[in-house]
């Protein structure tokens, strides 16, 4: 059972590393899951202060990471509408078989939704996809660097208890 704790948590990071740059998977929950099942083996002991400041971070990020692409449009300059465009082209860019298309799903969809609001301005409509798009390229960075951190503590738990595992 430890073993097969072990590997499960280690493949819970791996997609978690992986759900930081696809949207469809939240990044930073999955990783913490990896990090409860290192955690429910025998071989690491508990340390609910770990678990518990690990959770708080990954929520917070699972919830910034819909705020901070919806403002970086509306820091930008962008309406509700490049809103809805950036959301709806997120999903669109996941489903395209373009390559990129999650990079380029959200700034074309809050590119059209800026010039479905306004037609005539289109100076605008293209600083408001702009601004969607550094939204998720900082939402994007923020998952992985946290990701990347739980899949350290990961490692040094394990390599820290190596010698109750082998």
């Amino acid at each position: 059972m430890e073993y097969f704790l072990l590997i499960t948590g280690f493949v819970f990071m791996a997609v978690g590393i992986l759900g930081s740059f696809l949207p469809v998977l939240p990044g930073p929950p999955i990783s913490w899951a990896g990090l409860l099942l290192l955690y429910l083996t025998k071989a690491v002991p508990e340390d609910y202060w770990v678990l518990g400041i690990t959770l708080g971070i990954a929520v917070v990020v699972a919830i910034l990471d819909y705020v901070i692409p919806a403002k970086g449009t509306k820091r930008f300059g962008g309406s509700s509408y490049g809103v809805w465009g950036t959301n709806i082209g997120l999903i669109i860019g996941l489903i395209a078989p373009i390559p990129f298309g999650v990079i380029v799903g959200p700034f074309v969809g809050a590119f059209i939704g800026e010039l479905i609001y306004d037609s005539q301005d289109h100076k605008r409509a293209v600083k408001a996809a702009t601004g969607s798009f550094v939204g998720f390229l900082a939402s994007t960075f923020m998952k992985f660097v946290v990701c990347v951190i739980y899949f350290g503590v990961f490692l040094m738990k394990v390599w820290e208890y190596r010698s109750s595992w082998f």
